[in-house]
């Protein structure tokens, strides 16, 4: 039944079936049109999926992507998403990798505490410089967030937007490190602030092509407020409700199935059960990285793009872990659960982060590793079994920066030789800040092994199809479009059209992509509907 389903005739067929495709999918079946969504692996969701990592544990961790900011409160109402996001009340705790015995603790809930650490930590040009910058972008939140889910701005339109031309020259038109030092002088405060700029990105802070700017501001306006919330039950909560809401509203999703060839005129040919099969339809989405659709693409017949295709580079290392209670901490002055309730910074001080830059690129794993630690079960015990809810246990997710695809081997002993001396540096690293080591809490699965697991970028190319294990399948664009772009065609206007007008990004490679946030999906789908003359749902 897959196979022939996979040889009809579609209004839309959807490439991929990670969150975007399937927000993509459901708009599109939810206007009427004949949706038909061909996905590679056993199961959709893609990135944004909950697994129980250690086998015989019962834990569903969010094994890839893990907080949610982006994703639009429109989208969740238009689509009528069951998902429920917790708000964490602690922003992040940062020790100081001097004197782990103290930090700086930054208090969703309480902005003079804040104030008060940052003073502790840095003195009072830290917390002014704090405020001020942190004003500054929650201007710029205002200003960007609701054009997100509307036909795209331009840049002056974008501009005027915002309001405040300081801001915007500070945060758009110049390297975010010289925003960053301007701002706040000290070492530790600062380092907190430019990690937003560097999830998944290997460049300075002062970097010339922006990219640390880009990545910085997907980071920032979530919301409008830039928070980041933990979503109940795990990602795979998120990406259910999307593949509820694309099958309520009729669309077709078939699992297992390897899409081998796009052409420009809608033919998606894809083996599905050791068959081959070709659907047509009159728009195809793509949810896959760009570069990979351009593979598929070649592989239809269509010409090559004028200029070659870059192949991303991804630039991070994630591990999971399952302890049976959370580590001790050095600063007896700070709860645990204040600590790893928000983002718990370890290594990203301003000038940490540039010297691991440098060691990567110049070829070596960075040392100490910076990585910044989230525990999901702080905000949402649901993702454990009752016994180890019961028992205290904790998930503990570690988010490594600096660690470019480059300085990871392809296969192999090589490659797992490299994988276990990042994980080994990751703990390592945790050690060093912290009153006891994390190994010694780790729980053991059915086999007797150590809860820990360390997911490099290889790892993400092979189980995710993420070319080069980047997780925003690319370098992020701005928001917006440069006043002379061409805004002539629907997929123009949302930011999803490539150089063939019957396919769309519809993933992460979006103009508007990169994060859980349905976006890229929802533009394809909006752009499909203004060129069907449909309206919106």
């Amino acid at each position: 039944m897959d196979a022939e389903a996979a040889a009809g005739r579609y209004d839309v067929v959807v490439v991929g079936g990670g969150h975007n495709g399937l927000t993509a999918a459901a708009y599109c079946a939810r206007a009427g049109l004949s949706v038909l969504v061909l996905e590679r692996a056993a199961g959709v969701g893609g990135a944004a999926v909950s697994a129980e990592v250690f086998p015989g544990t019962g834990a569903r961790l969010s094994r890839y992507s893990y907080l949610v900011s982006l994703l639009p409160a429109r989208v969740v109402r238009e689509l009528g998403l069951d998902v429920r996001l917790v708000r964490r009340r602690w922003s992040s705790w940062t020790p100081d990798p001097d004197d782990p015995a103290r930090g700086l603790l930054v208090d969703g809930g309480d902005a003079a505490a804040t104030r008060a650490s940052l003073v502790a930590v840095g003195g009072t040009a830290d917390a002014d410089g704090w405020e001020t910058f942190s004003r500054s972008t929650a201007t710029l939140a205002r200003g960007l967030w609701p054009t997100l889910v509307e036909p795209l701005r331009t840049r002056a339109e974008a501009r005027a937007l915002v309001g405040d031309d300081a801001v915007w020259d500070a945060l758009v038109e110049q390297p975010l490190g010289a925003a960053l030092a301007a701002a706040v002088p000290g070492d530790l405060a600062r380092g907190v602030l430019a990690t937003d700029g560097l999830i998944g990105v290997s460049r300075p802070l002062d970097d010339e092509t922006l990219e640390v700017n880009r990545c910085f501001l997907l980071h920032v306006v979530g919301g409008g407020t830039g928070h980041w919330d933990v979503p109940v039950g795990g990602m795979g909560a998120v990406s259910g409700a999307l593949e509820r809401a694309a099958r309520t509203a009729g669309a077709r999703l078939v699992t297992g199935a390897e899409v081998t060839a796009v052409t420009p005129d809608g033919e998606v040919t894809a083996v599905v059960g050791g068959e081959e099969g070709t659907a047509t339809a009159r728009w195809v989405l793509s949810g896959v990285a760009p570069s990979v659709l351009e593979g598929l693409l070649a592989a239809g017949g269509a010409d090559a793009p004028a200029a070659p295709v870059v192949r991303p580079e991804g630039a991070q290392v994630k591990t999971n872990l399952l302890v049976r209670r959370l580590p001790r901490l050095l600063d007896a002055g700070v709860a645990t659960g204040a600590a790893f309730g928000g983002t718990f910074h370890v290594h990203e001080t301003a000038s940490r982060l540039d010297a691991a830059f440098a060691e990567a690129a110049g070829g070596r794993l960075p040392s100490p590793q910076p990585c910044e630690v989230y525990c999901h079960t702080l905000a949402d015990r649901s993702i454990l079994p009752p016994d180890l809810d019961a028992e205290g246990a904790h998930t503990m997710t570690v988010f490594g920066l600096h660690v470019p695809d480059a300085l990871v081997p392809a296969d192999g002993p090589e490659h797992d030789a490299v994988r276990d001396r990042l994980q080994e540096n990751v703990l390592q690293a945790l050690g060093s800040v912290l009153a006891e080591p994390v190994e010694d809490l780790l729980l053991r699965d059915a086999d007797g092994r150590p809860c820990v697991e360390t997911r490099t970028t290889k790892d993400l190319e092979r189980s995710l199809g993420l070319p080069g294990g980047h997780i925003f399948h690319g370098p992020l664009a701005w928001p917006f479009v440069e006043d002379d772009d061409p805004l002539g065609t629907p997929a123009e206007r949302w930011g999803v059209a490539t150089r063939h007008p019957r396919v769309l990004l519809a993933g992460s490679g979006a103009r508007r992509g990169g994060g859980v946030s349905g976006l890229g999906g929802h533009g394809a789908a909006m752009a499909v509907l203004e060129a069907e003359g449909l309206p919106r749902p």
